[in-house]
């Protein structure tokens, strides 16, 4: 098959990397355990075990008029123990290698299905300038935009870096989710030939 390259020749690429079949399940799958890897899982809170004080009872049993009591740290006690008290976990999910090219390449097939993968020549600027990368993007009639290039150019990775829902990423930093996040993703044809390598 053959992808169109703007004020370019068309250009061949495989038919098993952008002209798979749409896996919504898992698509999914991929997504939920990729966001499931970035949760940081260091949440800690204290059981009545942990809490720091005496272990007196605080009164005798009976004969007070007050309610009984063993233990200062008892969950129902103002600064007490947590009853289920959270600890850190881990929350990645494991993802076999085969399953995360399969997603991608999904998500590539589906972005070319509607249109929304713009293959350039070259997508360079001359100077960290917003502005032109503003003005750049404007002439190719884009706004919520994902840059992929063969390798991170920095000119361009600067000039990004303060406009909202533009994002530049190198082959090597692009995920299912920033793929499915943006309206539309621009890809050099380097980037291309790369991504194609990659999941061979």
């Amino acid at each position: 098959m053959e992808l169109q390259v703007v004020g370019a020749n068309a250009l061949a690429v495989s038919e098993t990397t952008f002209g798979r079949e749409f896996n919504e399940a898992l698509i999914h799958q991929v997504v939920v355990a990729y966001a499931a890897g970035a949760r940081q899982g260091s949440r800690a809170q204290k059981t009545r075990a942990e809490v720091s004080g005496s272990g007196k009872k605080p009164w005798r049993q009976k004969g007070t008029g007050r309610a009984r009591s063993g233990d200062i740290k008892s969950p129902i006690w103002r600064s007490g123990g947590i009853t289920f008290a959270a600890k850190p976990q881990d929350h990645s999910q494991k993802v076999n290698k085969k399953m995360y090219r399969g997603a991608i390449k999904s998500i590539l097939s589906e972005l070319v299905r509607q249109d929304r993968l713009v293959v350039v020549d070259k997508f360079e600027i001359d100077a960290p300038k917003t502005k032109v990368l503003v003005q750049k993007l404007k002439d190719l009639a884009l706004e919520d935009v994902l840059i992929i290039t063969a390798s991170l150019d920095e000119n361009l990775f600067l000039a990004a870096r303060n406009l909202y829902k533009v994002d530049v990423r190198d082959v090597q930093g692009i995920d299912p989710v920033s793929l499915i996040a943006f309206n539309k993703v621009v890809v050099t044809v380097d980037a291309v030939k790369q991504i194609e390598e990659m999941l061979a």
